[in-house]
C-alpha cells in the first residue's frame, strides 16, 4: 500500500477493482464465508423489489460489519447533489448534501474512471474527505473509505465509512462492499429510469388532454388555437391548478353534455 495520505486506485466503471490495503485482518474478523450469503441476500432483496431505503440501510449495516468500521453512510445522486439516504451508527449531523461535481473533481470519479478512496490516518483533516461532511468536520476520525456506486457509466451514489481507530479493512471486505455497491447502484439507476419513463408518460398524457381541451374551446367559443391555449394557461394560474387539471375539467364537462 502506498504511504501517501490520500490513496486510490483507478477502477473500471463496469467491473470495478479495489484499492490496496494492508491485510491486517485475522481469520476471525475476515468473515469471508459470510460474504456470499450477504450478497445473495442483497440480490434477493433487489429482485424482490424491496424499497430502496430498506436495501440501502442493509448495505450500510453490512458494510460496517465487513470493514469493521464504526459508521457508514450511503449517499445517492439526486440531480446535482449527493443526498444522504441511509446510515449505520452514523451521527446525523455528519452526513451532508454535497455537489456531485465537487465530489467528482476531488475524488477523480470522472466519466470513464472511478476510484475506491482510502485514507487510513488523519482522515478528518484531509480537505478531499471533508467534502462528504459538514464543514468544518467536528468529530475527529482516523480512517475513511469511500466506495463509488456506478451504473451504466455514471455515478449514482457512494458508500462512505469512517472509523476513529484508523484501521484499514482487508481487500476481501472492500471487494464485498464494492459488489454491494454494484447491486445497489443498478437498482438506483433502474428506479431513476423508471421514474423518468413515468414522468414522460404523464407528460404525454397531459399533452393529449390539453390538446383535446383546446379543441373544445376552439369549437365552442370560436377561439383560435393560440387563444384557447392562453385561456387554459390563465385558468390554470387563477385557479391554482395544473393545466392538465383544468383541461380534464373541460373535457369532463363536454362529455357530460354529450350524454344528456
Amino acid at each position: 500500500m502506498t504511504t501517501t495520505p490520500w490513496t486510490g486506485q483507478s477502477v473500471n466503471l463496469r467491473n470495478p477493482s479495489i484499492a490496496t490495503f494492508p491485510d491486517r485482518a485475522t481469520a476471525a474478523t475476515r468473515q469471508d464465508g459470510d460474504y456470499g450469503r450477504l450478497l445473495l441476500h442483497i440480490a434477493s432483496r433487489v429482485s424482490a423489489a424491496a424499497s430502496i431505503d430498506e436495501i440501502l440501510n442493509e448495505v450500510a449495516e453490512f458494510a460496517c460489519g465487513a470493514a469493521k468500521f464504526e459508521s457508514c453512510g450511503v449517499l445517492v445522486v439526486e440531480g446535482e447533489n449527493l443526498v444522504p439516504r441511509a446510515a449505520q451508527s452514523h451521527h446525523a449531523e455528519a452526513l451532508h448534501r454535497v455537489k456531485t461535481q465537487t465530489v467528482l473533481d476531488a475524488t477523480g470519479w470522472t466519466a470513464g474512471q472511478a476510484t475506491v478512496v482510502a485514507v487510513p490516518q488523519n482522515a478528518w483533516t484531509d480537505p478531499r474527505v471533508k467534502i462528504f461532511f459538514n464543514n468544518p468536520v467536528e468529530d475527529r476520525f482516523e480512517g475513511f473509505l469511500a466506495v463509488p456506486m456506478v451504473s451504466g457509466g455514471r455515478l449514482v451514489g457512494t458508500i462512505n465509512l469512517i472509523d476513529r481507530a484508523g484501521q484499514a479493512p482487508n481487500e476481501s471486505a472492500v471487494a464485498f462492499i464494492a459488489t454491494m455497491g454494484v447491486l445497489a447502484g443498478a437498482e438506483i439507476e433502474r428506479l431513476r429510469l423508471a421514474g423518468e419513463n413515468t414522468q414522460l408518460a404523464e407528460r404525454l398524457e397531459a399533452r393529449k388532454v390539453v390538446e383535446r381541451a383546446k379543441g373544445i374551446l376552439q369549437r365552442n367559443l370560436n377561439m383560435s388555437e393560440e387563444d384557447a391555449y392562453l385561456t387554459l394557461q390563465r385558468e390554470s394560474r387563477q385557479r391554482r391548478k395544473s393545466m392538465k387539471e383544468v383541461a380534464e375539467a373541460i373535457v369532463l364537462s363536454e362529455d357530460l353534455k354529450k350524454k344528456k
